[in-house]
């Protein structure tokens, strides 16, 4: 059996843990500060957060200007209390992921101090949030999209920047959407609704293509030999699972039974 086809099924596994129980499953992204134009080395400021129900669709949400309007603070004076409001934000964050332990988190790509949990809980840190209320996430309850449909489809399912490509093949298309530099840039110009309609927007995309992944119907650049595993044993189980596959075998059967039969009566 070969790595990928191994890869590939575990990846299987996963979407099947995914979709078992939906109602316990968050879809999260973020945006920030840019990390590439930052030449003192220090961590990008969180902005805003996005959080989705996989099932009823419900989500919840988290930014800086929507903690200012809390504060009934001007949006053109928000730059002065970013770090007060950051820091609530991210407390109200952590409270929420504090109810629901038992979860499951869907996303793409957060996977680092430059990108991704652990980031966040820096940021939470940097901040002054008091570390018992930082609920950190385990690991074995973080899903990555991402890494998913590399395991499922191969490395060649879609060009770079792969959420992108994969929108436009599957013509996923939201006025909202921004790329993350374009997020960066919209807090740099103080456009909060534009940049948290963007981030909410993505909660959406990710949803929409895991959803279309479990369900085998997601359009990619793969071919067939990578969407059955790059091995043989991947192409006899698809051979074994595929309805006309399965039906033209029965029917092949048939035919040959009521020839053999044929035969003998001659």
């Amino acid at each position: 059996m070969s790595k990928s086809y191994q890869r590939q099924k575990l990846a299987r596994q996963e979407l099947d843990q995914i979709w078992s129980h939906p109602e316990t499953v968050c879809v999260i992204h973020y945006s920030c500060e840019s990390f590439y134009d930052r030449p003192d080395g220090s961590s990008p400021r969180i902005t805003s957060i996005a959080v989705r129900n996989l099932k009823t669709a419900q989500t919840q949400s988290f930014s800086i200007h929507k903690f200012g309007e809390l504060r009934s603070l001007a949006a053109n004076d928000l730059e002065n209390h970013y770090d007060d409001l950051e820091k609530e934000m991210l407390e109200s964050f952590y409270k929420f992921v504090g109810d629901k332990r038992d979860y499951k988190w869907l996303h793409w790509n957060m996977r680092d101090e430059n990108y991704g949990f652990h980031a966040l809980e820096l940021r939470a840190k940097i901040l002054g949030l008091d570390e018992t209320k930082i609920h950190v996430i385990q690991d074995d309850k973080k899903f990555d999209l991402a890494r998913i449909l590399i395991s499922v489809y191969g490395r060649n399912y879609a060009s770079h920047p792969r959420l992108q490509s994969v929108m436009e093949l599957n013509k996923i298309h939201t006025k909202n959407f921004k790329t993350g530099e374009e997020e960066a840039h919209l807090f740099q110009s103080r456009d909060y609704v534009a940049l948290h309609q963007s981030t909410l927007s993505k909660v959406d995309i990710v949803a929409s293509i895991c959803n279309q992944t479990y369900e085998g119907t997601l359009k990619t650049n793969a071919s067939f030999w990578d969407r059955n595993g790059g091995s043989i044993t991947g192409i006899i189980h698809w051979r074994q699972e595929h309805p006309a596959i399965i039906s033209l075998s029965i029917l092949a059967n048939i035919i040959f039974g009521i020839n053999l039969i044929w035969g003998l009566l001659k």
